[in-house]
Formats: structure tokens, C-alpha cells, sequence
């Protein structure tokens, strides 16, 4: 295996250049961890583009016009690596917990998505993180055939088996860490343990191996989709040794730019300046796209499709707290206008002026004295929408700001992703202070 033993001589030349300067190899995970967040997402889907994807990870700012579960997706994965990058230097162990600890920081929070039932009917599908899938998950191939993983009821024993294997071999004075991190990534594949999320996971165990063992982390590029699923369907034919050359192949370059950054070199490949034109290219673009400007139309076409929904989303899922208070206060606001139903609200809004700028909407419920406690633990639960002049901003209790055009579409699935992070923040809270009292 050519490339496989080229990996090799490559390591060795790194080891060489070690201790590597703490600033220079900071800048060179940065350029990794950019890299494998976005192609790692892309490969699956996710309509970020590489500006965006940086944008996003380095300065928080939303691409409008997305999805909010694509940016969900690059956070989430951008959380998983940071927390692999950190605990692979100390003495971890790869055993489930930490496989499935990985997932649940990787897809942050249970969700639904469209399915098939076996017999050709659209039904809903329960996406649990952290949890081994509980339906199967085969896929039809491009002739038709079903390609068959472990089913719902072999996947825990199997995944033991994977354990117990991948310990058995790491410790293995000879063991190498390119193929055993490769064929650790193909035989998690074939198990598709999850839900959602298999591929990335993956992806991230297998990194997470390299990582152990001193290697850069391997970026599969989405331009290169084709032929990473190419060799993972070899593998499925029997030829393990081509999904581990293509790996190696991988590595070699991650190892060439980690090398090159020891010695104080450029570390930016060739296809670095293509995604630097394509972000100046989208600046030229938003220079030349007519904004909307708020006018009183276009702000009730926003509460009729999007807004009100999210008003009711709020209300049903927030007031089923109620029942652990002693008292709640539901408020909305604008402008200094307040309503205690949205009944009221929503006679009001219908001629309400958007004439100036900075309106603010805001929805809050207030939980008052947590039942069975002796001293009043309170909750403000609040969304606040502002309304500027191109632009409006949506904060979720304080803690996460997302910023959207006039003309950005949010689905459902958006509208639910939004209030269930407020949710979230309330049940957290909630279990803090039960925590707090059992400790005392």
C-alpha cells in the first residue's frame, strides 16, 4: 500500500519537527477544524457553504437564507470536535459512552424528520441522540437492492463487539494506527448504530483514533464524495485494503500540511483561494441584491406566515411547565404595548404602524415559586424579535441571537427548533435546582 507506507515516513518527519510552535499548530487545527466541519457536513447535505461555515464558527454570524437546522448541524459538530480535540490528550477511553456522549454533542438535540413506512406511506421519524436506533435503517441501493446494516436488535451486542475489538488491537505493540483507524470507521458503518448522524460520527471516532496516536485528523473533501463511497462499497465487496489506502491517501495530505506548518510554511492548499474568491463572490453579489426595506406590507406578511406561529409554538410548549408553578404570567409586547393573550395581541397587531425603526416583539412567561420548594424559585421564559430596517433578530432567552432577511422563508421545522431551545433552558434549570437540593 503505497500511500500507507508514504503516511508513515511523513509521521516520522513530523515527529522530527516536534515540540511544533503552540501559536503555529493552534493556526493549523483551526485550518483542520474549519476544513472537517464543513466537508463532513456537506458530504451529508447541508447547504452551508464554506464562507458561511467559517463565518458561523469564527464570529457566530447565521447565513441567511438557510436552514437553522444547517447551522444547528455545523455548531453541534463543531462542539463534537472541539471536545475530542481536547479529551484526546488526556487518557480517555473509546468504549460507548464515549461513542454515544459523541452523538449526543454531535446532533445536540432529538428531532423529527420525514420517513417512509415499509409499505410507501410519509410518516415521522424520531431522531434520538445519544440512543442506538430503535428502527432499522437499510437503504436502497442505485439497482434497487436493499443494502442491509445490523438491525435495531443485534446493533448493542455488535457494538460491543466493535469495543472489544478496537481495544484488543490498540494495544497491540505492532498495531497500525492507519489501518486500525480506517477499519474502526468502516466496521461502525456497517453497524449505522444511529438514527442520524452515522457518517459524521464516524468520521470523528476515526480522527479521534489518529489524534490518539499523534496523526493529523483526515478531511474527506465533498468534492470527493464519489469516490469515498466507491471504496466504502468495496470494502462492502470484500476489499477492506482500498478504503484503507483512500484513508492513507487523505492522511498523507492532512500530514503535508501539518509538516509544512512546523516549518513555518504556507499551509493552504490549492483549493483555498477557490473558496476565497466564492466568499468575494458572494460580497459582490449582496452589493448589488435590493434589501427590503421594512415597509408595513411586508411586516405583515412576516406575522401572518411566520411570527404568529411561532408566537402559538411559544404558548403551547412553554405553559406546559405551568403545572410545576404555583402561578405563571403569559406577556406579549411591542413597543411598549402589552397583551396577556394573544387573542388581544393579535387584534391589535393587524393595525399596528411599523413606522420607525428598532420595533421590539417580546413573548415571555413567568413561572413563579416552583412547587414543594421552601424558598420561591422563579423563571422567566422570553423570546424577543427586533425589527430593523433590512433585517430582524430573534433572541432565544438571552443565550443565542439569529439573524434573518424579509426574505427568508422559516419552515416549521425552524419555528420548533427555536422555542425547544427555550424549552430545553427551562428543563435544565429546573433539573439544577433539584440537583442542588438532593446535594445538601
Amino acid at each position: 500500500m503505497e500511500n500507507s507506507r508514504k503516511a508513515l515516513d511523513l509521521k516520522n518527519q513530523l515527529d522530527n519537527l516536534r515540540p511544533i510552535d503552540k501559536e503555529q499548530e493552534e493556526r493549523i487545527m483551526q485550518k483542520f477544524r474549519l476544513d472537517w466541519n464543513y466537508h463532513s457536513n456537506h458530504l451529508e447535505g447541508n447547504s452551508l457553504t464554506y464562507g458561511e461555515t467559517k463565518a458561523l464558527i469564527l464570529f457566530g454570524v447565521t447565513a441567511q437564507g438557510k436552514p437553522l437546522q444547517d447551522h444547528f448541524e455545523i455548531t453541534g459538530h463543531n462542539e463534537a470536535i472541539n471536545w475530542v480535540i481536547d479529551v484526546v490528550k488526556g487518557d480517555y477511553p473509546l468504549n460507548e459512552n464515549f461513542i454515544r456522549e459523541l452523538h449526543t454533542l454531535l446532533l445536540k438535540e432529538s428531532y423529527e424528520v420525514d420517513a417512509i413506512t415499509p409499505d410507501g406511506k410519509p410518516t415521522k421519524k424520531r431522531i434520538n441522540v445519544g440512543r442506538y436506533k430503535t428502527s432499522p435503517n437499510h437503504v436502497k441501493t442505485k439497482t434497487g437492492e436493499i443494502f442491509y446494516f445490523a438491525t435495531p436488535e443485534e446493533t448493542p451486542s455488535k457494538m460491543t463487539d466493535l469495543i472489544n475489538w478496537y481495544r484488543e488491537k490498540s494495544e497491540q505493540k505492532d498495531v497500525n494506527p492507519i489501518f486500525l483507524a480506517a477499519e474502526f470507521h468502516y466496521k461502525f458503518i456497517r453497524i449505522h448504530p444511529f438514527d442520524d448522524g452515522n457518517g459524521r460520527t464516524a468520521r470523528i471516532l476515526m480522527n479521534f483514533i489518529l489524534m490518539k496516536f499523534d496523526y493529523p485528523p483526515v478531511i474527506i473533501k465533498t468534492e470527493d464524495k464519489a469516490n469515498y463511497f466507491a471504496v466504502l462499497q468495496l470494502a462492502d465487496a470484500g476489499n477492506i485494503e482500498a478504503f484503507i489506502e483512500y484513508v492513507s491517501q487523505n492522511l498523507v495530505r492532512s500530514l503535508e500540511i501539518m509538516i509544512a506548518g512546523a516549518k513555518g510554511e504556507s499551509i493552504e492548499e490549492e483549493d483555498d483561494l477557490d473558496k476565497e474568491i466564492a466568499l468575494l463572490e458572494q460580497k459582490i453579489n449582496k452589493t448589488n441584491y435590493k434589501e427590503y426595506i421594512k415597509k408595513q406590507d411586508i411586516i405583515g406578511d412576516l406575522f401572518d406566515a411566520i411570527i404568529m406561529k411561532l408566537i402559538l409554538r411559544f404558548q403551547s410548549r412553554i405553559s406546559k411547565f405551568s403545572k410545576l408553578y404555583s402561578e405563571t404570567n403569559f406577556l406579549i409586547s411591542l413597543d411598549n404595548n402589552e397583551f396577556d393573550s394573544i387573542e388581544k395581541f393579535n387584534e391589535f397587531y393587524k393595525d399596528y404602524k411599523f413606522n420607525h425603526l428598532d420595533n421590539i416583539l417580546e413573548l415571555s412567561f413567568l413561572f413563579v415559586k416552583l412547587k414543594k420548594e421552601e424558598i420561591a424559585i422563579n423563571f422567566l421564559s422570553e423570546i424577543q424579535i427586533r425589527f430593523k430596517e433590512s433585517y430582524y433578530f430573534i433572541d432565544i432567552g438571552n443565550q443565542n441571537e439569529f439573524k434573518f432577511s424579509y426574505s427568508d422563508n422559516l419552515k416549521e421545522f425552524d419555528i420548533n427548533n427555536i422555542v425547544d431551545k427555550e424549552v430545553k433552558r427551562h428543563k435544565e434549570f429546573i433539573e439544577q435546582k433539584i440537583a442542588e437540593k438532593e446535594n445538601k
